[in-house]
């Protein structure tokens, strides 16, 4: 199983810029895919981005070119870079793991970590 913590959530303007951090209980190259959803009250959570062990990655239509998905074998960590960002940019962002393609979701889930952004 995997553990995932996210860190790195917090208040910013409009137009400024957070990095928010998942950290892995285990070496992220035996995880297939990791990403990021997340979800805004009373709005349905979306993908936001991905990332596979291979270093493929993607992204919502909404943040591309604003945000850059990352990894850190060495730290076990995978990161969400956000620029330019917006007050729809607000919602709680969950990190993760392990993309299981008989249920087309992901096994493992951190518990979120909250990025509000101010107008």
């Amino acid at each position: 199983q995997v553990q995932l913590v996210e860190s790195g959530g917090g208040l910013v303007q409009a137009g400024g810029s957070l990095r928010v951090s998942c950290a892995a209980s285990k070496p992220i190259a035996g995880i297939n895919a990791m990403g990021w959803y997340r979800q805004a009250p009373g709005k349905q959570r979306e993908l936001v981005a991905t990332i596979t062990s291979g270093g493929n990655t993607n992204y919502a239509d909404s943040v591309k070119g604003r945000f850059t998905i990352s990894r850190d074998k060495a730290k076990n960590t995978m990161y969400l870079q956000m620029n330019t960002l917006k007050p729809e940019d607000t919602a709680v962002y969950y990190c993760c793991a392990e993309f299981n393609l008989a249920s087309n979701t992901y096994n493992y889930w951190g518990q979120g970590t909250q990025v509000t952004v101010s107008s």
